[in-house]
């Protein structure tokens, strides 16, 4: 059995995702981060960054427990673990890699940028929008991809599509005029938000 702590950020969103995606068996511990659950003793025993999500498999390699924080490397894992979600061939796994980078390291830290720059205590309107302009540029770029394959790295649903997703969710919930008016894109999130492990994560 698999322990997840998280919440419904995008990196919590792709850990969940991941898990619910590859069929592994796991508990849903949600931490409280408004009440800073993620800075108690107990929690930063487990990530001393502070930060959701950390998933904890009980039964990891050799049988011994394993503690992985980072949610795209929890999402790597899964994926291994599972031998979902990585294509074997060369190419196709060098492509996938690329576009789970892109997602995970462009989309989601600058998705957080924009919230950081919202919720600000007196939020600045031009930082604001610099960090949403930013944020539309990136899902183009993906937007005009995905007009040439179905999924992010291709023909088939790989980690790149799990961790992109998760980044998309979050910003539509956010902010939806970020991801208006991009139909590749769309399509896309529609195939994925009709799958059934999507659809069971996203419930929070």
């Amino acid at each position: 059995m698999i322990d997840l702590y998280a919440a419904g950020t995008s990196n919590g969103m792709r850990a969940r995702i991941a898990l619910e995606e590859c069929g592994l068996p796991y508990k849903w511990n949600f931490i409280d981060l408004a009440k800073g659950e993620q800075k108690t003793p107990q929690f930063l025993a487990m990530n001393p960054n502070g930060a959701i999500p950390v998933m904890v498999d009980h039964e990891g390699p050799g049988g011994r427990p394993l503690t992985i924080y980072q949610s795209t490397a929890i999402l790597l894992y899964a994926a291994e673990k599972s031998g979902k979600f990585i294509p074997k061939d060369p190419a196709a796994r060098a492509a996938t890699m690329q576009a789970l980078m892109g997602a995970s390291t462009d989309v989601t830290p600058m998705f957080g940028a924009l919230t950081a720059a919202t919720r600000a205590k007196e939020p600045h309107a031009p930082s604001v929008q610099m960090f949403k302009d930013r944020l539309r540029a990136m899902f183009q770029v993906w937007d005009g991809l995905l007009a040439r394959s179905t999924y992010a790295a291709g023909g088939e649903v790989t980690v790149a599509d799990l961790s992109l997703y998760a980044g998309y969710w979050r910003t539509k919930g956010a902010s939806p005029e970020v991801v208006e008016g991009l139909p590749n894109l769309t399509r896309w999130a529609d195939a994925m938000a009709a799958r059934p492990a999507i659809q069971r994560a996203v419930k929070l």
